[in-house]
Order: C-alpha cells, then sequence, then structure tokens
C-alpha cells in the first residue's frame, strides 16, 4: 500500500492556482525529490500533503485515509515536517529540541517521562548526535541543528518525513553529510519528500524525482530518466550537461562553465 497519495490536486491562493491537477503516491522507503524554480509550488505541495492546506479539488490520502478527516494527532504519528535550517530565540538545548517531538503523544501539561527520554536520545544515538544533547542548539553548526530536527522528527515516531530544501544554508560537507544520513535511514524504511534546488542531490539520492513547473507536473519518475539537458533547460532556463561519472552516478555541469 502506498503511504501518501494526491489525486488531482488543485490548490489556488486568493484565486491564484498554484497547484493544477497534482497526482502521485509515495511508498515505504522512497526517497522523493521535488525539483522546480522558486513559485512553481514545491513548498504548497508540502504543505498539502501535511494536512496544512486543504485542496480546492481533489484529495490526499494517507496510507488509504482521506487526511482532511484525521486529527492532527493521527497525522503527526505519522508524518513530521523537517524545516529548512532555523535558529532558535531562546538557547534550548539539543535533547530538549528532540524532546519536543514527544509533545504529540502527550497531554497539555504533562512532563517528559523517562521513556520519551530513552526514545529521545536513542535516536540521537541513531543519527551520530547523542555528544550534541547537553549543547545549546543556538550554538551548533548548521548541519547539527539540521540532524537535530531530523532527530526530533524520528522521536515523534513519523515514517515519513517532509523536508523543505534541507541542504538550504549548509555549508558543503555538512550538505554531504546530511544527503548521507537520508540515504541510511530510507534504506531502514523511512520515507523522505523533499524540496532542493539541487539537481546532483536528486540524482545522487533520489529513488525518484517530481519536478514542478507553474503548479504542474512537467516530469516524474526515476531520476536518471527525467533529469536530462532538456527537462533542466526548460525548468530553470539554462542550458547543462548530464554527463555520467561512473556506472552509478551523474552529474550536472553548467554548460557555460564546463568549456
Amino acid at each position: 500500500m502506498k503511504l501518501i497519495e494526491a489525486e488531482n490536486v488543485t490548490f489556488a491562493y486568493f484565486g491564484k492556482t498554484v497547484l493544477e491537477n497534482i497526482s502521485m503516491s509515495v511508498g515505504k522507503g522512497e526517497i522523493v525529490s521535488l525539483l522546480g524554480p522558486n513559485g512553481s509550488g514545491k513548498t504548497t505541495l508540502l504543505k498539502v500533503l501535511l494536512g496544512i492546506y486543504l485542496p480546492r479539488k481533489g484529495r490526499v490520502l494517507l496510507e488509504g485515509l482521506p487526511i482532511r478527516t484525521l486529527k492532527p494527532k493521527e497525522i503527526a504519528a505519522k508524518i513530521a515536517y523537517v524545516p529548512q535550517v532555523h535558529r532558535l530565540a531562546f538557547a534550548y538545548t539539543v535533547l530538549d529540541i528532540v524532546l519536543m517531538g514527544r509533545t504529540p503523544h502527550k497531554p497539555f501539561f504533562s512532563r517528559y517521562t523517562k521513556e520519551d527520554r530513552e526514545i529521545s536520545l536513542y535516536v540521537m544515538e541513531k543519527l551520530s548526535i547523542f555528544h550534541l544533547k547537553d549543547r545549546s542548539y543556538t550554538r551548533i553548526s548548521g548541519g547539527e541543528r539540521q540532524l537535530t530536527l531530523i532527530a526530533r522528527s524520528l522521536a515523534q515516531g513519523a515514517n515519513i518525513l517532509m523536508m523543505d530544501e534541507p541542504e538550504s544554508g549548509l555549508d558543503y560537507g555538512n550538505q554531504i553529510r546530511l544527503l548521507e544520513r537520508i540515504t541510511e535511514l530510507a534504506e531502514e524504511g523511512y520515507t523522505f519528500i523533499q524540496s532542493t534546488h539541487f539537481p546532483d542531490h536528486a540524482l545522487w539520492t533520489a529513488s525518484r524525482v517530481l519536478m514542478l513547473r507553474e503548479g504542474k507536473i512537467a516530469a516524474d519518475g526515476k531520476p536518471y530518466d527525467v533529469i536530462n539537458e532538456d527537462t533542466i533547460s526548460e525548468l530553470y532556463n539554462i542550458s547543462v550537461n548530464v554527463l555520467p561519472f561512473n556506472e552509478h552516478l551523474k552529474v550536472c555541469i553548467p554548460a557555460a562553465l564546463g568549456r
């Protein structure tokens, strides 16, 4: 069974159509990359799939059930949202941030239990950030903050992670380390739907790519099938060469810089 599905979804802001007739389905362990220029509808699609926005037409199904019929805690048990790297105003510890993932499982004003702490520490160890547990979230690197947000999602118990440009603001090393963690978690059965501005990242890690242009699907399929010179030119109005590095890997090189 597909974990999450969109059926002929159309969404509009103040009468302006942002998504038009979007249909997609995502299964367990997939990494789906949403590619497209700014304003193409990537972030809006994530919020529709999360149930934050209700489509004007069509529907979203979570494990076969219409998401609009589910309670927020029922959605939170399955889906977590990982925003772009950000700083908080208060100097919570890394463990505090991860513990916040346990909130959907608790009554209002209740304290975290020993089980909550054990789950949070376990997922931190899983992501190799256990040593950061007592550090201030505002004083760790961008890559460490992004891993902390992923750990919070895992502590929440979600098996579907929605990520909005997760590599935004990260240096090259942290981008690669983040991609490695996402790939490892997908191999364990976690599912990722993420927007990105990097076709290379989709080529390296995604099992599937959905290209959006002006709120419509321009291409949908395996990365090697849909990421090519023609589709990148159509999306971004730029000439690139998509070249094989080896039998398992391709890279995008801007034509103007690759002479």
